[in-house]
């Protein structure tokens, strides 16, 4: 097997949508100068507007025009790349994943994208169906962002939930002698509002 075979056998799809590739790379293509060459060579691709290589993440993402080339022209194309590079004098080891260096490094996200991987289907789904209208809703939910916003819901849910006796029945009815209470809650609100707009 060649060495262009071994590492696009290692090359793992997390995502792919119309006109979008997240690609997982294999240690040996997040050196700089492969990373480089395929950056500068991947675009020459008629249709190909762009490829990004993040070597911390292992990741690479690549934007293309759905309707001049397809995600397995895209796929032939990289691959190519691949067998243009040199060799490498030693392949660079894998250090096993543990769960905090590993899987969450960089975040939910790569564990989020995985979860995508799976959900979504090899091919597309048929315009108008139903599974056509849920994967909009899938790609959004399964976001950091979204994830972290609902456990702040929940959490914002839960302490309204617990102090609901003490704030209707007796933070409402002498707010002065409570005023401590409603400044925490404003302050709360406040926090999870700036929180909601910075993002």
């Amino acid at each position: 097997m060649s060495q262009a075979d071994e590492l696009a056998r290692r090359i793992v799809v997390l995502h792919r949508g119309a006109g979008f590739l997240r690609l997982e790379l294999p240690n040996e293509l997040c050196r700089p100068e492969v990373a480089q060459a395929v950056e500068r060579g991947l675009p020459v691709t008629p249709g190909v507007a762009g490829a990004t290589v993040d070597p911390d993440g292992r990741r690479m993402s690549i934007r293309f025009d759905a309707a001049t080339v397809s995600a397995g022209q895209v796929a032939r194309a990289l691959f190519v790349l691949l067998g243009d590079q040199p060799s490498t004098a030693e392949p660079v080891a894998e250090a096993p994943e543990s769960l905090v260096g590993g899987a969450f490094a960089n975040g939910l996200q790569p564990l989020l994208d995985r979860l995508k991987a799976l959900l979504t289907p090899a091919t597309p789904p048929a315009e108008g169906s139903l599974q056509a209208r849920f994967q909009p809703l899938v790609e959004s939910a399964l976001t950091e962002k979204a994830i972290v916003n609902f456990f702040n819901d929940i959490v914002a849910f839960y302490l309204i939930k617990t102090h609901w006796d003490l704030i209707t029945k007796r933070w409402l009815q002498n707010p002065v002698a409570h005023s401590n209470a409603w400044l925490t809650v404003f302050y709360l609100v406040f926090l999870l509002v700036r929180y909601r707009k910075s993002q």
